[in-house]
Protein backbone atom coordinates (compact mmCIF):
# COMPACT_ATOMS: atom_id res chain seq x y z
CA UNK A 1 0.00 0.00 0.00
CA UNK A 2 1.35 3.34 -1.03
CA UNK A 3 1.95 6.27 1.51
CA UNK A 4 0.19 9.43 1.54
CA UNK A 5 2.60 12.39 0.47
CA UNK A 6 4.69 13.56 3.25
CA UNK A 7 3.63 17.13 4.05
CA UNK A 8 6.38 19.97 3.58
CA UNK A 9 8.51 20.49 6.77
CA UNK A 10 8.95 24.44 5.88
CA UNK A 11 6.44 26.88 4.61
CA UNK A 12 9.24 28.00 2.16
CA UNK A 13 8.32 25.38 0.23
CA UNK A 14 4.90 25.42 -0.87
CA UNK A 15 5.34 26.45 -4.42
CA UNK A 16 5.20 30.32 -3.89
CA UNK A 17 8.24 32.89 -4.60
CA UNK A 18 10.11 33.54 -1.64
CA UNK A 19 12.74 35.90 -0.77
CA UNK A 20 16.30 34.65 1.37
CA UNK A 21 17.34 35.74 4.83
CA UNK A 22 17.02 40.03 5.21
CA UNK A 23 20.30 39.45 5.92
CA UNK A 24 21.75 37.97 2.79
CA UNK A 25 23.14 41.64 1.54
CA UNK A 26 25.16 41.89 4.49
CA UNK A 27 27.11 38.40 3.55
CA UNK A 28 26.94 39.05 0.23
CA UNK A 29 27.54 42.41 -0.37
CA UNK A 30 28.86 43.78 2.82
CA UNK A 31 32.60 42.33 2.07
CA UNK A 32 32.73 45.24 -0.76
CA UNK A 33 31.97 48.03 2.30
CA UNK A 34 34.76 46.07 4.30
CA UNK A 35 37.17 46.24 1.51
CA UNK A 36 36.62 49.60 0.95
CA UNK A 37 37.03 50.62 4.11
CA UNK A 38 40.43 48.75 4.25
CA UNK A 39 41.07 50.79 1.20
CA UNK A 40 40.36 53.83 3.01
CA UNK A 41 42.20 53.25 6.41
CA UNK A 42 45.55 51.86 4.55
CA UNK A 43 45.97 55.35 2.51
CA UNK A 44 45.11 57.83 5.32
CA UNK A 45 46.54 55.73 8.37
CA UNK A 46 48.94 58.39 8.71
CA UNK A 47 46.68 60.97 9.10
CA UNK A 48 44.60 58.61 11.32
CA UNK A 49 47.16 58.15 13.70
CA UNK A 50 48.39 61.85 13.89
CA UNK A 51 44.45 62.49 14.93
CA UNK A 52 44.44 60.11 17.50
CA UNK A 53 48.04 59.53 18.68
CA UNK A 54 50.11 62.57 17.56
CA UNK A 55 52.87 61.47 20.27
CA UNK A 56 53.61 58.44 17.20
CA UNK A 57 53.91 61.09 14.34
CA UNK A 58 56.76 63.24 14.16
CA UNK A 59 55.83 66.61 13.36
CA UNK A 60 56.02 67.96 10.38
CA UNK A 61 55.67 71.23 8.04
CA UNK A 62 52.46 72.58 6.04
CA UNK A 63 54.39 72.33 3.01
CA UNK A 64 54.97 68.95 3.92
CA UNK A 65 51.86 67.31 2.80
CA UNK A 66 51.89 69.38 -0.42
CA UNK A 67 51.91 66.06 -2.64
CA UNK A 68 48.33 65.70 -3.80
CA UNK A 69 46.82 64.53 -0.54
CA UNK A 70 43.29 64.69 -1.32
CA UNK A 71 42.61 65.51 3.18
CA UNK A 72 44.38 68.84 2.44
CA UNK A 73 42.51 69.56 -0.46
CA UNK A 74 39.47 68.84 1.83
CA UNK A 75 40.66 70.93 4.12
CA UNK A 76 42.31 73.82 2.94
CA UNK A 77 39.42 74.75 1.08
CA UNK A 78 36.66 74.02 3.31
CA UNK A 79 34.71 71.14 1.19
CA UNK A 80 34.22 68.74 4.92
CA UNK A 81 30.50 68.96 4.38
CA UNK A 82 30.67 68.23 0.77
CA UNK A 83 32.46 65.43 1.49
CA UNK A 84 30.80 64.22 4.46
CA UNK A 85 27.76 64.07 1.91
CA UNK A 86 29.10 62.70 -0.74
CA UNK A 87 30.47 59.72 1.47
CA UNK A 88 26.33 59.60 2.88
CA UNK A 89 25.33 59.28 -0.57
CA UNK A 90 27.27 56.50 -1.36
CA UNK A 91 26.36 54.15 1.30
CA UNK A 92 22.76 55.32 0.70
CA UNK A 93 23.19 54.06 -2.69
CA UNK A 94 25.16 50.90 -1.81
CA UNK A 95 22.51 50.39 1.00
CA UNK A 96 19.47 50.70 -1.89
CA UNK A 97 21.82 48.40 -4.47
CA UNK A 98 21.64 45.50 -1.66
CA UNK A 99 18.21 46.36 -0.86
CA UNK A 100 17.12 46.13 -4.61
CA UNK A 101 19.30 42.84 -5.04
CA UNK A 102 17.56 41.00 -2.07
CA UNK A 103 14.08 42.48 -3.22
CA UNK A 104 14.61 40.99 -6.63
CA UNK A 105 16.19 37.76 -5.69
CA UNK A 106 13.64 35.35 -5.06
CA UNK A 107 13.18 31.65 -5.18
CA UNK A 108 10.54 28.68 -5.01
CA UNK A 109 10.40 25.18 -4.67
CA UNK A 110 7.38 23.44 -6.49
CA UNK A 111 6.90 19.06 -6.90
CA UNK A 112 8.73 19.59 -10.19
CA UNK A 113 12.12 22.00 -9.85
CA UNK A 114 13.78 24.64 -7.63
CA UNK A 115 13.82 28.26 -8.99
CA UNK A 116 15.49 30.90 -8.39
CA UNK A 117 15.21 34.96 -9.83
CA UNK A 118 17.56 37.29 -9.29
CA UNK A 119 18.77 40.75 -11.43
CA UNK A 120 17.38 44.59 -11.52
CA UNK A 121 18.28 45.68 -14.33
CA UNK A 122 19.46 42.45 -16.24
CA UNK A 123 17.19 39.48 -14.91
CA UNK A 124 18.18 35.72 -14.62
CA UNK A 125 16.19 32.63 -13.69
CA UNK A 126 17.74 29.39 -13.34
CA UNK A 127 16.07 25.90 -12.95
CA UNK A 128 17.01 22.46 -11.24
CA UNK A 129 14.49 19.79 -12.06
CA UNK A 130 14.02 17.84 -8.76
CA UNK A 131 14.54 14.60 -11.18
CA UNK A 132 17.51 15.70 -11.96
CA UNK A 133 18.82 16.57 -8.47
CA UNK A 134 22.28 14.90 -8.03
CA UNK A 135 22.61 16.16 -4.49
CA UNK A 136 21.48 19.36 -1.73
CA UNK A 137 24.65 21.04 -0.32
CA UNK A 138 24.64 22.77 3.00
CA UNK A 139 27.53 25.02 3.51
CA UNK A 140 27.99 27.28 6.72
CA UNK A 141 31.21 29.81 6.39
CA UNK A 142 32.26 30.92 9.93
CA UNK A 143 30.59 34.09 9.68
CA UNK A 144 27.26 32.67 8.60
CA UNK A 145 27.44 30.22 11.57
CA UNK A 146 28.10 33.54 13.79
CA UNK A 147 25.03 34.95 12.52
CA UNK A 148 22.81 31.60 12.75
CA UNK A 149 23.07 31.78 8.39
CA UNK A 150 23.55 28.74 6.42
CA UNK A 151 23.34 28.26 1.95
CA UNK A 152 22.31 25.74 0.00
CA UNK A 153 23.27 24.57 -3.10
CA UNK A 154 21.46 22.05 -5.03
CA UNK A 155 23.59 20.20 -7.42
CA UNK A 156 21.79 19.70 -11.13
CA UNK A 157 23.42 17.33 -13.75
CA UNK A 158 24.57 19.64 -16.10
CA UNK A 159 27.32 21.89 -16.61
CA UNK A 160 27.26 24.67 -14.06
CA UNK A 161 23.91 23.88 -13.58
CA UNK A 162 23.77 24.23 -9.47
CA UNK A 163 21.17 26.33 -8.14
CA UNK A 164 22.05 28.24 -5.03
CA UNK A 165 19.90 29.66 -1.98
CA UNK A 166 22.20 31.62 -0.07
CA UNK A 167 21.81 32.95 2.55
CA UNK A 168 18.54 31.12 4.90
CA UNK A 169 18.58 30.33 8.33
CA UNK A 170 20.03 27.32 9.81
CA UNK A 171 16.78 25.93 11.10
CA UNK A 172 14.57 27.09 7.64
CA UNK A 173 17.84 25.22 5.42
CA UNK A 174 17.78 21.90 6.88
CA UNK A 175 13.86 21.84 6.52
CA UNK A 176 14.03 23.17 3.09
CA UNK A 177 16.79 20.73 1.94
CA UNK A 178 15.06 18.01 3.58
CA UNK A 179 11.48 18.96 1.50
CA UNK A 180 13.78 19.05 -1.67
CA UNK A 181 15.17 15.59 -1.28
CA UNK A 182 11.96 14.19 -0.56
CA UNK A 183 10.52 15.78 -3.71
CA UNK A 184 13.52 14.52 -5.86
CA UNK A 185 12.30 10.98 -4.51
CA UNK A 186 9.47 11.28 -6.37
CA UNK A 187 6.88 12.59 -3.14
CA UNK A 188 4.83 15.53 -4.49
CA UNK A 189 4.20 18.58 -1.79
CA UNK A 190 1.32 17.77 0.63
CA UNK A 191 -1.87 20.56 0.69
CA UNK A 192 -0.69 23.59 2.52
CA UNK A 193 -1.56 24.00 5.85
CA UNK A 194 -5.18 24.97 6.67
CA UNK A 195 -3.86 28.12 8.70
CA UNK A 196 -1.86 29.03 6.74
CA UNK A 197 -4.43 29.76 4.27
CA UNK A 198 -6.54 31.12 6.59
CA UNK A 199 -3.88 33.67 7.20
CA UNK A 200 -4.24 34.93 3.87
CA UNK A 201 -2.37 38.26 3.19
CA UNK A 202 -1.63 39.49 6.98
CA UNK A 203 -0.72 36.08 7.33
CA UNK A 204 2.92 36.67 5.22
CA UNK A 205 3.16 39.72 6.58
CA UNK A 206 3.59 38.64 10.39
CA UNK A 207 6.02 35.48 8.74
CA UNK A 208 8.38 38.03 6.93
CA UNK A 209 8.03 40.47 10.29
CA UNK A 210 9.20 37.71 12.21
CA UNK A 211 11.75 36.41 9.76
CA UNK A 212 13.52 39.82 10.12
CA UNK A 213 12.67 39.64 13.96
CA UNK A 214 14.32 36.04 13.87
CA UNK A 215 17.25 37.38 11.45
CA UNK A 216 17.94 40.50 14.42
CA UNK A 217 17.91 38.09 17.24
CA UNK A 218 20.55 35.67 15.32
CA UNK A 219 22.98 38.57 14.66
CA UNK A 220 22.92 39.57 18.30
CA UNK A 221 22.57 36.79 20.04
CA UNK A 222 24.85 34.48 17.51
CA UNK A 223 24.70 31.34 16.11
CA UNK A 224 21.89 29.09 16.83
CA UNK A 225 22.25 25.70 18.34
CA UNK A 226 23.99 23.26 15.92
CA UNK A 227 21.52 20.88 14.07
CA UNK A 228 20.43 17.61 14.55
CA UNK A 229 22.64 15.17 12.71
CA UNK A 230 22.50 11.56 12.64
CA UNK A 231 25.34 9.85 14.51
CA UNK A 232 28.81 9.18 11.92
CA UNK A 233 29.35 5.23 11.30
CA UNK A 234 33.04 6.40 10.96
CA UNK A 235 35.12 7.99 13.37
CA UNK A 236 38.63 9.62 12.45
CA UNK A 237 41.19 10.51 15.49
CA UNK A 238 42.49 13.96 14.51
CA UNK A 239 46.22 12.28 15.16
CA UNK A 240 45.26 9.50 12.23
CA UNK A 241 44.09 12.63 9.83
CA UNK A 242 47.06 14.43 10.39
CA UNK A 243 49.28 11.93 10.08
CA UNK A 244 47.52 10.96 6.92
CA UNK A 245 48.22 14.38 4.84
CA UNK A 246 51.65 14.07 6.22
CA UNK A 247 52.54 10.79 4.59
CA UNK A 248 50.91 11.21 1.47
CA UNK A 249 52.85 11.71 -1.63
CA UNK A 250 52.85 15.30 -1.15
CA UNK A 251 55.46 14.75 1.53
CA UNK A 252 58.13 13.10 -0.41
CA UNK A 253 57.81 15.98 -3.07
CA UNK A 254 58.37 18.46 -0.74
CA UNK A 255 61.92 16.28 0.95
CA UNK A 256 62.85 15.68 -2.18
CA UNK A 257 62.80 19.57 -3.68
CA UNK A 258 64.41 20.41 0.03
CA UNK A 259 67.19 17.98 -0.67
CA UNK A 260 68.01 19.30 -4.26
CA UNK A 261 67.74 22.65 -2.85
CA UNK A 262 69.91 21.97 0.01
CA UNK A 263 72.44 20.50 -2.38
CA UNK A 264 72.50 22.97 -4.69
CA UNK A 265 73.55 25.54 -2.46
CA UNK A 266 76.41 23.65 -1.12
CA UNK A 267 77.81 23.25 -4.61
CA UNK A 268 77.66 27.16 -5.07
CA UNK A 269 74.61 28.72 -4.93
CA UNK A 270 73.49 29.70 -1.75
CA UNK A 271 71.22 32.15 -2.32
CA UNK A 272 68.68 29.03 -3.47
CA UNK A 273 67.77 28.17 -0.03
CA UNK A 274 65.85 31.28 0.51
CA UNK A 275 63.57 29.94 -2.25
CA UNK A 276 62.94 27.02 0.21
CA UNK A 277 61.26 29.70 2.69
CA UNK A 278 58.09 30.37 0.05
CA UNK A 279 58.11 26.38 -0.65
CA UNK A 280 57.48 25.52 3.30
CA UNK A 281 55.24 28.23 3.47
CA UNK A 282 53.01 27.44 0.76
CA UNK A 283 52.85 23.55 1.73
CA UNK A 284 52.30 24.39 5.48
CA UNK A 285 49.10 26.60 4.20
CA UNK A 286 47.66 23.34 1.43
CA UNK A 287 48.50 21.19 4.87
CA UNK A 288 46.31 23.40 7.41
CA UNK A 289 43.55 23.99 4.58
CA UNK A 290 43.64 20.08 4.11
CA UNK A 291 43.44 18.53 7.10
CA UNK A 292 41.11 21.72 9.17
CA UNK A 293 38.66 20.82 5.87
CA UNK A 294 38.81 17.02 7.12
CA UNK A 295 38.25 17.64 10.44
CA UNK A 296 34.54 17.02 12.01
CA UNK A 297 34.17 14.84 9.55
CA UNK A 298 30.66 12.45 9.66
CA UNK A 299 29.44 10.05 7.75
CA UNK A 300 25.42 8.38 7.88
CA UNK A 301 22.61 6.54 6.80
CA UNK A 302 19.38 9.07 6.26
CA UNK A 303 16.38 7.99 4.26
CA UNK A 304 17.17 10.85 1.64
CA UNK A 305 20.81 8.98 1.33
CA UNK A 306 24.18 9.60 2.63
CA UNK A 307 25.29 11.96 4.81
CA UNK A 308 28.39 13.81 4.31
CA UNK A 309 29.36 16.70 6.78
CA UNK A 310 33.43 17.51 7.37
CA UNK A 311 35.07 21.27 7.82
CA UNK A 312 36.23 23.08 11.05
CA UNK A 313 35.43 26.75 10.25
CA UNK A 314 33.27 26.28 7.28
CA UNK A 315 31.04 23.39 8.02
CA UNK A 316 30.05 21.85 4.48
CA UNK A 317 27.38 19.06 4.78
CA UNK A 318 26.22 16.92 1.82
CA UNK A 319 23.45 14.60 0.97
CA UNK A 320 23.76 11.81 -1.92
CA UNK A 321 20.55 10.42 -2.69
CA UNK A 322 20.58 6.89 -3.93
CA UNK A 323 21.70 5.80 -7.34
CA UNK A 324 23.73 9.04 -7.49
CA UNK A 325 27.36 7.52 -7.36
CA UNK A 326 28.41 6.85 -10.76
CA UNK A 327 32.24 5.34 -9.64
CA UNK A 328 34.36 4.64 -6.71
CA UNK A 329 37.51 4.30 -5.92
CA UNK A 330 39.59 2.81 -2.68
CA UNK A 331 42.97 4.18 -2.82
CA UNK A 332 46.15 3.30 -0.43
CA UNK A 333 49.06 5.47 -0.73
CA UNK A 334 52.65 3.10 0.14
CA UNK A 335 53.59 4.87 3.01
CA UNK A 336 49.71 4.59 4.33
CA UNK A 337 50.49 0.44 3.99
CA UNK A 338 52.33 -0.39 7.86
CA UNK A 339 49.18 1.51 8.76
CA UNK A 340 46.53 -0.09 7.19
CA UNK A 341 44.88 2.94 6.12
CA UNK A 342 42.64 3.46 2.83
CA UNK A 343 40.86 6.75 1.29
CA UNK A 344 38.15 6.34 -1.01
CA UNK A 345 37.00 9.20 -3.70
CA UNK A 346 33.59 9.37 -5.92
CA UNK A 347 32.44 10.61 -9.18
CA UNK A 348 29.16 11.98 -9.19
CA UNK A 349 27.47 15.08 -10.94
CA UNK A 350 28.75 18.20 -9.44
CA UNK A 351 26.87 20.40 -11.21
CA UNK A 352 29.83 22.51 -12.15
CA UNK A 353 32.19 23.61 -14.72
CA UNK A 354 35.02 21.23 -16.32
CA UNK A 355 37.38 23.03 -14.61
CA UNK A 356 36.13 22.21 -11.13
CA UNK A 357 35.30 19.02 -11.16
CA UNK A 358 38.79 17.50 -10.58
CA UNK A 359 39.22 19.64 -7.51
CA UNK A 360 36.09 18.80 -6.00
CA UNK A 361 36.33 18.52 -2.85
CA UNK A 362 33.13 16.76 -2.42
CA UNK A 363 35.04 13.27 -4.47
CA UNK A 364 36.43 12.42 -1.26
CA UNK A 365 33.86 10.87 0.77
CA UNK A 366 36.61 8.77 3.39
CA UNK A 367 39.59 11.09 4.02
CA UNK A 368 41.63 7.92 5.83
CA UNK A 369 40.07 4.79 7.64
CA UNK A 370 41.04 1.55 8.25
CA UNK A 371 39.37 -2.01 7.04
CA UNK A 372 36.28 -1.42 9.10
CA UNK A 373 35.83 1.83 8.33
CA UNK A 374 35.93 1.33 4.20
CA UNK A 375 33.30 -1.57 4.71
CA UNK A 376 31.11 0.86 6.30
CA UNK A 377 31.42 3.40 3.61
CA UNK A 378 30.77 0.54 0.79
CA UNK A 379 28.12 -0.50 2.80
CA UNK A 380 26.08 3.14 2.56
CA UNK A 381 27.45 3.75 -1.06
CA UNK A 382 26.70 0.39 -2.03
CA UNK A 383 23.81 -1.09 -0.62
CA UNK A 384 22.85 -3.62 -2.90
CA UNK A 385 26.10 -5.09 -3.41
CA UNK A 386 26.06 -9.11 -3.09
CA UNK A 387 27.28 -10.54 -0.42
CA UNK A 388 29.00 -13.03 -2.28
CA UNK A 389 30.74 -9.94 -4.22
CA UNK A 390 32.43 -8.77 -1.15
CA UNK A 391 35.73 -10.77 -1.47
CA UNK A 392 36.19 -9.10 -4.62
CA UNK A 393 36.64 -5.54 -2.64
CA UNK A 394 39.67 -6.85 -0.51
CA UNK A 395 40.60 -10.22 -0.70
CA UNK A 396 41.02 -9.83 -4.39
CA UNK A 397 40.79 -6.61 -4.79
CA UNK A 398 42.94 -4.30 -2.63
CA UNK A 399 44.75 -6.50 -0.97
CA UNK A 400 45.21 -9.14 -4.09
CA UNK A 401 45.84 -11.19 -6.10
CA UNK A 402 45.62 -13.82 -4.15
CA UNK A 403 45.46 -17.74 -5.06
CA UNK A 404 42.53 -18.45 -6.76
CA UNK A 405 42.36 -14.81 -8.31
CA UNK A 406 38.97 -14.20 -10.58
CA UNK A 407 40.03 -11.04 -11.97
CA UNK A 408 41.30 -11.03 -15.78
CA UNK A 409 45.14 -9.76 -15.51
CA UNK A 410 47.74 -9.02 -17.85
CA UNK A 411 49.48 -11.74 -19.14
CA UNK A 412 52.91 -12.59 -18.76
CA UNK A 413 54.32 -11.73 -22.15
CA UNK A 414 53.43 -8.28 -21.56
CA UNK A 415 54.47 -8.34 -18.24
CA UNK A 416 57.25 -5.50 -19.30
CA UNK A 417 55.21 -3.46 -19.90
CA UNK A 418 53.48 -3.61 -16.38
CA UNK A 419 56.76 -4.58 -14.64
CA UNK A 420 55.71 -3.89 -10.90
CA UNK A 421 52.13 -4.38 -11.59
CA UNK A 422 51.16 -6.56 -14.02
CA UNK A 423 49.62 -9.27 -11.00
CA UNK A 424 47.40 -6.24 -9.59
CA UNK A 425 45.99 -5.11 -13.32
CA UNK A 426 43.10 -6.38 -13.93
CA UNK A 427 39.34 -6.40 -13.92
CA UNK A 428 36.29 -8.47 -13.28
CA UNK A 429 32.75 -8.26 -14.09
CA UNK A 430 29.87 -8.85 -11.72
CA UNK A 431 25.89 -8.55 -12.66
CA UNK A 432 25.83 -5.00 -11.32
CA UNK A 433 29.78 -3.86 -10.64
CA UNK A 434 32.49 -3.74 -12.95
CA UNK A 435 35.68 -4.26 -10.69
CA UNK A 436 38.91 -2.52 -12.00
CA UNK A 437 42.38 -3.10 -10.18
CA UNK A 438 45.48 -1.69 -10.86
CA UNK A 439 48.99 -0.02 -9.29
CA UNK A 440 51.69 -1.84 -6.83
CA UNK A 441 52.91 1.14 -5.11
CA UNK A 442 49.01 3.28 -5.42
CA UNK A 443 47.02 0.54 -4.71
CA UNK A 444 43.96 1.32 -6.14
CA UNK A 445 40.71 -0.18 -6.77
CA UNK A 446 37.59 1.14 -8.68
CA UNK A 447 34.31 -0.23 -8.64
CA UNK A 448 31.76 1.16 -11.79
CA UNK A 449 27.72 0.46 -11.15
CA UNK A 450 26.72 -0.56 -14.57
CA UNK A 451 23.01 0.88 -14.40
CA UNK A 452 25.18 4.15 -14.55
CA UNK A 453 28.21 3.25 -16.35
CA UNK A 454 28.18 5.93 -19.77
CA UNK A 455 30.05 3.95 -22.24
CA UNK A 456 33.21 0.80 -22.39
CA UNK A 457 36.08 1.33 -25.01
CA UNK A 458 38.42 -0.52 -26.18
CA UNK A 459 41.45 0.17 -28.06
CA UNK A 460 44.97 -1.43 -29.24
CA UNK A 461 48.08 0.10 -30.40
CA UNK A 462 50.86 -0.95 -32.85
CA UNK A 463 52.74 -2.58 -29.32
CA UNK A 464 49.52 -3.96 -28.25
CA UNK A 465 48.71 -6.14 -31.46
CA UNK A 466 51.88 -7.55 -31.48
CA UNK A 467 51.72 -8.52 -27.87
CA UNK A 468 48.13 -9.67 -28.45
CA UNK A 469 46.85 -7.11 -25.41
CA UNK A 470 44.66 -4.28 -25.71
CA UNK A 471 43.34 -1.53 -23.46
CA UNK A 472 39.93 -0.73 -21.65
CA UNK A 473 38.61 2.28 -20.87
CA UNK A 474 35.48 2.41 -18.81
CA UNK A 475 33.56 6.45 -19.40
CA UNK A 476 32.03 8.02 -16.67
CA UNK A 477 30.88 11.10 -15.34
CA UNK A 478 34.42 13.23 -14.90
CA UNK A 479 35.84 12.70 -11.56
CA UNK A 480 38.63 11.63 -9.69
CA UNK A 481 38.25 8.23 -10.10
CA UNK A 482 39.58 6.94 -13.73
CA UNK A 483 38.42 4.22 -15.77
CA UNK A 484 41.67 3.18 -17.41
CA UNK A 485 42.87 -0.29 -17.62
CA UNK A 486 45.26 -0.87 -20.20
CA UNK A 487 47.54 -4.58 -21.14
CA UNK A 488 44.83 -7.17 -20.99
CA UNK A 489 44.91 -10.12 -23.10
CA UNK A 490 43.22 -9.35 -26.49
CA UNK A 491 40.59 -12.19 -26.09
CA UNK A 492 39.97 -11.52 -22.16
CA UNK A 493 39.33 -7.85 -23.56
CA UNK A 494 36.49 -8.81 -25.97
CA UNK A 495 35.20 -10.81 -23.84
CA UNK A 496 34.72 -8.51 -21.05
CA UNK A 497 33.56 -5.99 -23.48
CA UNK A 498 30.69 -8.15 -24.99
CA UNK A 499 30.22 -9.15 -21.02
CA UNK A 500 29.55 -5.73 -19.79
CA UNK A 501 27.35 -4.32 -22.52
CA UNK A 502 25.26 -7.19 -21.79
CA UNK A 503 24.95 -6.58 -18.22
CA UNK A 504 24.87 -2.44 -18.45
CA UNK A 505 21.56 -2.83 -20.71
CA UNK A 506 19.89 -5.16 -18.31
CA UNK A 507 20.87 -2.93 -14.89
CA UNK A 508 19.79 0.17 -16.55
CA UNK A 509 16.52 -1.25 -17.41
CA UNK A 510 15.90 -2.33 -13.75
CA UNK A 511 17.57 0.39 -12.29
CA UNK A 512 15.25 2.41 -9.87
CA UNK A 513 17.44 4.45 -7.55
CA UNK A 514 16.78 7.51 -9.32
CA UNK A 515 12.88 7.59 -7.68
CA UNK A 516 13.97 5.93 -4.13
CA UNK A 517 10.83 6.80 -2.41
CA UNK A 518 8.24 3.83 -2.25
CA UNK A 519 11.35 1.36 -3.26
CA UNK A 520 11.46 -0.24 0.63
CA UNK A 521 14.97 -0.62 0.11
CA UNK A 522 15.48 3.13 -0.04
CA UNK A 523 13.08 3.58 2.81
CA UNK A 524 16.39 3.78 5.39
CA UNK A 525 20.03 2.72 4.75
CA UNK A 526 21.79 1.06 7.65
CA UNK A 527 24.74 -0.55 8.49
CA UNK A 528 24.31 -3.42 10.44
CA UNK A 529 27.07 -4.42 12.93
CA UNK A 530 28.59 -6.99 15.24
CA UNK A 531 28.74 -6.53 19.05
CA UNK A 532 32.25 -6.05 18.66
CA UNK A 533 31.47 -3.05 16.58
CA UNK A 534 32.73 -3.75 13.27
CA UNK A 535 30.12 -4.16 10.40
CA UNK A 536 28.29 -7.26 10.00
CA UNK A 537 28.96 -9.60 6.92
CA UNK A 538 25.84 -8.15 4.53
CA UNK A 539 23.36 -10.89 4.21
CA UNK A 540 20.32 -7.79 5.16
CA UNK A 541 21.88 -5.83 2.12
CA UNK A 542 22.52 -9.10 0.43
CA UNK A 543 18.45 -9.83 1.28
CA UNK A 544 17.58 -6.21 0.39
CA UNK A 545 18.97 -6.96 -3.02
CA UNK A 546 17.42 -10.28 -3.89
CA UNK A 547 14.19 -8.66 -3.11
CA UNK A 548 14.18 -5.76 -5.10
CA UNK A 549 15.35 -8.21 -8.23
CA UNK A 550 11.71 -10.32 -7.18
CA UNK A 551 9.74 -7.28 -7.03
CA UNK A 552 11.54 -6.09 -10.33
CA UNK A 553 10.79 -9.46 -12.08
CA UNK A 554 6.98 -9.60 -10.89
Amino acid sequence: MTSAPAPTRSPLSDGDWHRLHPLTPLLRGGLTLVIIAGILIANFRDRLIQGVVPIFVPEVEPGDFETGDPLDFIFERGLILAALGAVIVVIVVLVGVFYLSWRFHTFRITGDDVEVRSGVLFRTQRRAPLDRVQGVNLTRPMIARLMGMAKLEVVGAGTDGNVKLEYLSTANAEAVRADILRLASGRRLAEARQAAAAAGGSGRVSAAASTVAAGLTEMIEGAEDPAEEPDSVVNIPVGRLIASHLLDGSLLFLLVLVAAIVVASILGTPWLLLTAIPALLGFGAYWVRTITRSLRYSIAPTSSGVRITFGLFTTVTETLPPGRIHALEISQPILWRPAGWWAISVNRLSGRGLEAAGTDQFATVLPVGNRTDVERVLQLLLPHLPREEWPLVFQHGVLGPEDGDPYVTTPRRAAWLRPTSWRRNGAFLTPDVLFVRRGFIWRKLALFPLARMQSLAIAQGPVDRSLRVANLQVHTVIGRVSGSLGIIDRDDALSLFERTEAAAIVAAATDRSHRWAGDEAFDEITVPVDPAGSPAAPDAVAATDTGRAEEVSR
